[in-house]
């Protein structure tokens, strides 16, 4: 069996006689290194070269790690399937722009990063290919792009991440003046259709998506058009796209003050949510405590990055600072377990989530339950090297 890894944090802590622990950002990225061998292996991929953003997220997550501390190994680990997914004609293989689905977009944020580390043109290339589908996105009538192509009319809080983070770096990137502006705008609006359409007045929280068409079997039938829960990584991943946008938006554009409010609205409601034992939040949201609900660990994962991305940046209050620490120690003491070769695994982590599409996807209770859980999911990994490298920026 494993064992909880609960004495992590004061390990990470102790200076021996000769040097310092690893931290666990690296201690994270060194683990998944030695468990999967290569890039193609993340995220359950089994060798796989796939352009999607599971594989995306957790890369872009590990060049973070490498910025910080500089091991070439990480850099390299990285490089070898960016380089190898990229043509030279800058087309990028396993991906579809004609699919129109916004999680292709996420990939797309590190290819800002190998352009400017290599220079080479192929993915200056494949920047404009990916940027050509969000020219091309289908929207709804309020301009929020459709989560896909093949789910029309609906916008998932997932999507906002998947495609805002590379749109607002490329428009800060490559455009001027007023098409600068233009497309700030775009940004903008999306978080708050977002939010004004998938928001639940008796939680104050945000439901997974919502279906302009109100024809999906997921819709709750008391909405317009909403699904019927909040599921915890939906509004993880809004939250996350909100803390990485504003880093592109000047402080004199006065829209970007709407998606602090939004922020600080959310933030400010995150807490009343969380067990009260353990301080994390469970799979389905807004159901605390109900039987076969569970505590999730990517969900937990994405707000302590974001509490603590978000005071440093200064979109929250300085004050909640204390308590963000904590909830980041809580994450490492209910998720993070180490094996006996000394490997770190984040546990818990909700697999997949979604709505529509084959099989029964509900959205109701018992689907969000149905998922498989495993650990090391891209999308626990991901979340839990950001916050780290929050946490060791204090130290």
């Amino acid at each position: 069996m494993r064992r909880l890894f609960t004495a992590l944090l004061a390990l990470a802590a102790t200076v021996s006689c000769t040097q310092k622990a690893e931290p666990l950002s690296e201690q994270m990225v060194h683990s998944q290194m030695s468990r999967c061998g290569d890039a193609t292996y993340l995220d359950y991929t089994d060798g796989r070269l796939k352009w999607n953003y599971t594989p995306g997220l957790e890369l872009r997550s590990f060049l973070d790690v490498y910025e910080a501390y500089g091991d070439q190994a990480i850099y390299d680990f990285v490089y070898k399937w960016y380089d190898a997914i990229v043509n030279e004609d800058g087309t990028i293989k396993t991906y579809s722009v004609e699919k129109y689905s916004t999680d292709l977009i996420c990939p797309g944020k590190s290819l800002f990063y190998f352009y400017d580390k290599t220079g080479n043109e192929k993915y200056r290339k494949a920047i404009e290919l990916v940027k050509s589908q969000i020219d091309g996105q289908p929207r709804t009538n309020a301009g929020a792009f459709w989560h896909k192509q093949v789910y029309p009319n609906q916008v998932w809080l997932d999507g906002v991440y998947m495609a805002e983070p590379f749109y607002v770096e490329y428009a800060s990137r490559y455009l001027d003046g007023q098409a600068r502006i233009e497309a700030y705008d775009d940004i903008v609006n999306e978080f708050v259709v977002a939010a004004e359409k998938t928001y639940d007045p008796a939680t104050k929280l945000y439901r997974h998506a919502w279906d302009e068409s109100e024809s999906m079997f997921w819709c709750d039938p008391a909405t317009h058009g909403q699904s019927f829960h909040c599921w915890g990584r939906a509004l993880g991943w809004y939250c996350m796209a909100l803390v990485d946008v504003l880093d592109w938006l000047p402080e004199d554009y006065a829209p970007r003050q709407k998606l602090i409010d939004i922020l600080r609205t959310i933030c400010g409601e995150l807490p009343k949510w969380a067990d009260k034992e353990s301080g994390v939040w469970y799979q389905v949201l807004d159901q605390p405590g109900r039987e076969g609900n569970y505590l999730e660990s990517t969900c937990s994962a994405m707000f302590s990055f974001t509490f603590l991305k978000g005071i440093r940046m200064g979109y929250l209050d300085a004050e909640l600072l204390p308590y963000a620490k904590k909830l980041y120690e809580d994450v490492v003491r209910e998720f993070i377990s180490t094996d006996d070769q000394g490997r770190i695994s984040i546990e818990k982590c909700c697999s997949v989530g979604g709505l529509g599409g084959n099989g029964n996807r509900m959205g109701d209770y018992a689907y969000y339950l149905s998922e498989p859980i495993r650990p090391n999911d891209s999308k626990g990994v991901g979340p839990f090297i950001w916050a780290s490298l929050e946490m060791e920026r204090l130290k």
